[in-house]
Order: structure tokens, then C-alpha cells, then sequence
């Protein structure tokens, strides 16, 4: 997505908030707020925003797994399968 052409300046948030908000959450892209020309934030709609939270969350999962195993912090499934059917029988 090339933001270029979802950039407004502060002052037509400023005039335009409903509107603003109105077509951030029909559109749901992001809209980059700029002052004196350059970038300086962005606004989305909160369903947008808490699914790039999730993804970001799931990543750094990937990330520390990744960690572990490059640490050889890693068991065989098979002991981890055979560990877990000890802990279903006698609990």
C-alpha cells in the first residue's frame, strides 16, 4: 500500500474529525497525519489495529521459538508426548 495518497494534514483532522473517522472505519486503511509537511502519525480503526497487535504477538511467539531452538532448547515430540500421557493418567 503506498500511503502517499492516505496523507492529510493536522488541520484536516482538525476541521474533518467525523468525517475522518467515518472513512477510516469504512475504508480501514490507515491515514498518516502530517504537519509542516512531513509524516508524523497515523491513525486506523481499532479492528484494524488489534489485528496487526495480534499478528505482531504471534510473531514474537515464532521469534522466541525460534530463539530456543537455535539454543537446542528442544525435547523429541516423543517425550514430550509420552511426559504428557504420565501427567493425564495419574491426574
Amino acid at each position: 500500500m503506498h500511503y502517499s495518497s492516505q496523507m492529510k494534514p493536522v488541520s484536516h483532522l482538525k476541521a474533518n474529525a467525523a468525517e475522518v473517522l467515518t472513512r477510516i472505519a469504512e475504508q480501514r486503511k490507515p491515514l498518516v497525519i502530517t504537519k509542516n509537511d512531513e509524516a508524523k502519525a497515523t491513525l486506523q480503526n481499532v479492528a484494524s489495529f488489534e489485528e496487526v497487535q495480534e499478528t505482531v504477538a504471534l510473531l514474537k511467539i515464532l521469534a522466541l521459538g525460534d530463539q530456543d531452538v537455535a539454543a537446542g532448547r528442544v525435547k523429541p515430540v516423543a517425550d514430550v508426548v509420552a511426559r504428557l500421557r504420565v501427567k493425564h493418567t495419574s491426574g
